[in-house]
C-alpha cells in the first residue's frame, strides 16, 4: 500500500466519522425521533458501560471466573452494595479501590 493510499484511507474514516457524529447536530430539532426509540436511548450509556465492566470483572485470562479467589469481582460486588447504601460515587470508587487492593495483596 502506498503512502497515497494510506492517507485517502485516513481521511475516507475521518470523512465518515465526521458525518456520523455530527449528522444529529447538523440535523437539529428537523429529525424528531419516535418517542419509544427516545426512551430507549436513554438506556444506551448504562448498557455501554456494563458491557465494559462485566466481562472486566468476570473474565480472567480470557476465562470465566467467578469464584471467591477473583478480587475484581469481589471488589466490585461489594463497589455495587456500597453505592447502594451510600449513592455517593466519589466514595465508592475510594472503597471499591481500597477492597481491590486489599483483595489482591491477600489473596
Amino acid at each position: 500500500m502506498s503512502a497515497a493510499d494510506i492517507w485517502r484511507v485516513i481521511f475516507l474514516l475521518f470523512l465518515a466519522t465526521f458525518i456520523a457524529r455530527s449528522s444529529f447536530w447538523l440535523a437539529g430539532n428537523r429529525i424528531q425521533l419516535p418517542k419509544r426509540v427516545q426512551e430507549a436511548l436513554r438506556y444506551a450509556p448504562a448498557c455501554a458501560l456494563a458491557a465494559i465492566i462485566v466481562p472486566d470483572l468476570l473474565l480472567t485470562n480470557a476465562q470465566l471466573d467467578v469464584s471467591w479467589h477473583n478480587p475484581r469481582l469481589i471488589a466490585g460486588v461489594l463497589a455495587t452494595v456500597f453505592f447502594l447504601i451510600r449513592k455517593d460515587m466519589l466514595q465508592t470508587i475510594i472503597f471499591g479501590m481500597l477492597v481491590f487492593t486489599l483483595a489482591r495483596l491477600y489473596m
